[in-house]
């Protein structure tokens, strides 16, 4: 009998061997093991591969070769994946303790939709830096990200059956766009929110380095969601909240 798992973990490397270790381990110490693992390598010059392998459980299947960007290797991911539900978590990134995929699992067989948690951001040493300061919202609905990325795209796994592939033709922002394309096909009362900690994320990823034209993306992309007058209404808000957060460090 062919195994049918319930989540497929996707996880995008391009010369991460030394920050792919926390993310796999996190993976192995899981308590549930009703998942594969798919590893899309970006045909690496270092030991990514190596390193991967070395610590590489039963259900780990790997694709190295060269592709058109981060969008276009998640792509990837999704038309191998294989499990019910789908849940990105990249190099560096990691299960914020070892029953973390079993909630999630739980969760999945109640028949969600979408499932969903809050993430802390670390640093390369792995300690905390900080919680993200946007928090998971107790409802999701397809309105509550007209606010922002109220959910870390690594905290937030979804049915691959609504799963759409990601738009390449943003280069920093197509999560933001995913996860609302992802809400928008999912069912009132079906995203449930695990009330915890799930994901440490490390704060030097890509978006992080570009943040401004990530931001800017993000702004058009709300635009063709929710209307450019609510947008541009909502980022006056987000003006506010930021100098806010300044104000208090």
């Amino acid at each position: 009998m062919t195994y049918h798992p319930l989540i497929s973990i996707i996880t995008i490397t391009f010369n991460a061997a030394e920050q792919l270790p926390p993310t796999m381990e996190s993976v192995a110490a899981q308590t549930c093991r009703e998942f594969e693992h798919i590893i899309i390598d970006g045909a690496s010059k270092d030991n990514t591969l190596q390193v991967a392998r070395s610590l590489a459980s039963n259900s780990l299947r790997i694709l190295s070769e060269p592709d058109k960007g981060l969008y276009d290797a998640m792509n990837k991911g999704l038309r191998m994946a294989q499990g019910d539900y789908v849940i990105f978590l990249n190099a560096g990134d990691a299960f914020h303790d070892n029953t973390v995929l079993e909630a999630y699992a739980e969760a999945a067989k109640r028949n969600a939709d979408i499932i969903y948690a809050d993430t802390v951001i670390v640093g390369a040493d792995r300690k905390f830096i900080s919680k993200r300061h946007l928090s998971a919202p107790e409802l999701l609905t397809f309105q509550s990200f007209s606010k922002g990325m109220l959910v870390c795209h690594q905290a937030f796994m979804v049915k691959r059956s609504l799963a759409p592939l990601y738009d390449t033709s943003y280069r920093f922002s197509a999560d933001y766009d995913w996860t609302v394309k992802c809400i928008r096909k999912s069912k009132p009362g079906k995203c449930i929110n695990l009330h915890r900690i799930a994901i440490d994320y490390l704060s030097d990823g890509m978006t992080d380095k570009n943040k401004f034209k990530s931001l800017r993306e993000r702004f058009e992309i709300m635009c063709r969601h929710y209307g450019t007058t609510a947008t541009v209404t909502n980022h006056i808000s987000f003006i506010g909240r930021a100098m806010k957060r300044k104000l208090s460090r």
